[in-house]
């Protein structure tokens, strides 16, 4: 197929590109490049580019491609909670704009990356299906729910919407975000000696390897329409569901010589939620997870120790998405609607 991913030079992107070129796809990127220079080690192999802010799509972009892969968003929720109107201007009306001109240019395929965030906050500790009520605690989690309400509203006989509602991803990519909790805990745990917990531990979280999150895309870019069409998949493994606090003592019993640890003031987290991930191992046949935590954060010490990472650069710009921004910001480069005033 060819195929569009919007985000490629993103967290995702650096992996999944490579993931579906090596399939046999015939991939372009859509970025409009916030992150394009925060790498760790060597970039992923270049593909053709439109560089272009997720909210001026036109019909004229998609001409030509089979499927989409939108990635791209404002990526978390200390972004989106620096000005949430401008959340839901792109992760969610810039998302119907894209897919209202993947639709009219005759794009039949369109995979969205949700979230599980828009499960927010649980009221039990029992694993939840795509079927669950939404209790979103952000503007990030909220923008994931209004967006697929409105892409739901697109389908049709020509146009098929995919949701992967990922769980919280983890796990090395060429373009790393350490604000993700694995990545994080890993790094401070190899680094200084500590597994710092900002929060009492006490939630729960889904989790899922980057790696695995892509190979979804992939197993539903070439799963039968009719099999997929217009529905929502929970992305991970069931039994990847872990306490936060159990996380940290994962981190430091793969690190040798650190210690979990406590901010100050340590409180609840209000995001607490498990899933259950069965749906998607039912229906799509072609999605084989290959990672557990413990995996990923052994995966994580080998890849910062043979790129050399330092605490500085993990807490830099380069590695936390809400500092790159906001340097952006700062030089002048972004202006308050986070678009290009200059390169």
């Amino acid at each position: 197929m060819r195929v569009l991913v919007t985000g490629h030079h993103g967290y995702l992107g650096g992996v999944l590109t490579p993931m579906l070129r090596a399939a046999g796809h015939d991939v372009t990127g859509l970025d409009t490049d916030y992150y394009l220079d925060c790498l760790l080690g060597p970039p992923p192999p270049a593909v053709p580019t439109i560089r272009l802010d997720l909210r001026d799509c036109e019909p004229e972009h998609l001409a030509g491609f089979d499927a989409v892969c939108h990635l791209a968003a404002l990526c978390n929720d200390p972004i989106g909670n620096l000005n949430p109107e401008l959340t839901y201007d792109i992760n969610h009306r810039a998302t119907l704009r894209l897919a209202r001109a993947a639709k009219a240019a005759g794009v039949s395929r369109f995979l969205f990356s949700s979230s599980c965030s828009l499960y927010g906050a649980g009221t039990d500790d029992r694993p939840l299906n795509e079927n669950a009520g939404f209790a979103p605690v952000t503007p990030y989690g909220e923008s994931k729910i209004r967006a697929e309400q409105d892409l739901a509203g697109l389908a049709d006989d020509d146009f098929s919407p995919v949701f992967l509602r990922n769980a919280t991803a983890y796990g090395f990519s060429p373009r790393l975000r350490g604000d993700l909790v694995v990545n994080d805990l890993t790094a401070h745990a190899l680094l200084t000696g500590e597994v710092r917990l900002l929060s009492d531990g006490s939630a729960w979280r889904p989790l899922v390897h980057a790696e695995d999150i892509c190979a979804a895309f992939l197993a539903l870019l070439e799963a039968p329409r009719e099999q997929i069409h217009g529905r929502a998949y929970n992305i991970g493994v069931s039994t990847e569901n872990y306490l936060i606090r159990d996380v940290a003592e994962l981190v430091a019993d793969v690190v040798p010589g650190s210690r979990v640890t406590f901010a100050g003031g340590a409180s609840p987290d209000a995001r607490n939620y498990r899933v259950s991930c069965d749906l998607v191992a039912a229906q799509v046949p072609g999605f084989r997870p290959r990672w557990t935590v413990r995996k990923g954060i052994e995966e994580l010490v080998e890849a910062y120790q043979r790129h050399g990472l330092t605490i500085e650069a993990f807490r830099s710009a380069r590695h936390q998405r809400l500092r790159q921004i906001r340097a952006l910001t700062d030089a002048g480069r972004l202006d308050s609607e986070l678009r290009w005033s200059a390169r």
